[in-house]
């Protein structure tokens, strides 16, 4: 599995620069609430909550608004009754494409989405149609200038770790999901400060695209993210580094 999140951490990175800071507190604000509601307000007894929350601080998000969303999950709310859906569908070059979704109306996210996919040269799938091509994973991020794969790997075995790797500047841990917070617990009591933190699909393998396929399918990703209800995209494509601008 060594490698296969490269296109995650660098759209991760992307993401906490280019994204609009208000979209991003608004899916996060919904995330909290609704994590709350379903799990509690307590962290340390509502791993759901607990990896939203590290989502929050990782985004800038004031402790404030981390805090009414908890309230507002656990104090009954307004009634409005969220489901989470997992979309897969195929994007330009033949990408495969694990939609997250959280939406108080499915009808009309299913139609969005849709539309959103038919613009962008993709198309929607069958259930199970890419999801075998994923594994769910915690996913743990050091800067490599601060952590040596080493040292992080002492740690991390403690709490279950299955793979360490360093790539592209970033110390990377993967964990299976049922690991996941007990070696965030254990990082976080050796003093060690991750720079992402959270449970994702991760591709079992990576297809490269060239130019102008990449671009295409990037832009279908950006408009997917862009979408109130999307959480998260998951792709197995592996992003080229740098990307050229589409040629005239």
């Amino acid at each position: 599995m060594s490698g296969h999140s490269k296109w995650h951490s660098i759209r991760h990175k992307k993401g906490a620069t280019d994204a609009k800071r208000g979209k991003i507190f608004t899916k996060l604000i919904r995330e909290i609430t609704v994590a709350a509601r379903l799990g509690g307000a307590d962290p340390d007894a509502n791993p759901r909550l607990r990896t939203v929350m590290l989502k929050a601080r990782e985004a800038n998000m004031p402790r404030d608004n981390i805090d009414r969303a908890i309230k507002k999950g656990t104090g009954g709310g307004d009634g409005m009754d969220f489901h989470e859906l997992l979309y897969e569908a195929y994007g330009p070059g033949g990408v495969a494409l694990l939609i997250q979704v959280l939406t108080d109306n499915k009808n009309r996210t299913a139609a969005e989405i849709r539309n959103i996919l038919t613009k962008g040269g993709g198309n929607l799938g069958e259930s199970g149609s890419v999801s075998y091509l994923f594994s769910r994973k915690g996913i743990i991020a050091f800067e490599a200038d601060r952590y040596d794969e080493d040292e992080v790997m002492e740690v991390v075995l403690e709490g279950g770790a299955e793979d360490v790797s360093t790539d592209d500047g970033t110390v990377e841990v993967l964990t299976e999901p049922v690991d996941f917070h007990a070696t965030l617990d254990v990082v976080e009591q050796a003093g060690f400060e991750h720079r992402m933190a959270e449970i994702s699909w991760l591709p079992e393998a990576s297809i490269l695209l060239d130019g102008s396929k990449a671009n295409s399918a990037m832009r279908l990703i950006e408009a997917l993210e862009d979408h109130d209800d999307v959480q998260q995209v998951s792709t197995n494509m592996e992003a080229p580094e740098p990307v050229a601008a589409d040629s005239a």
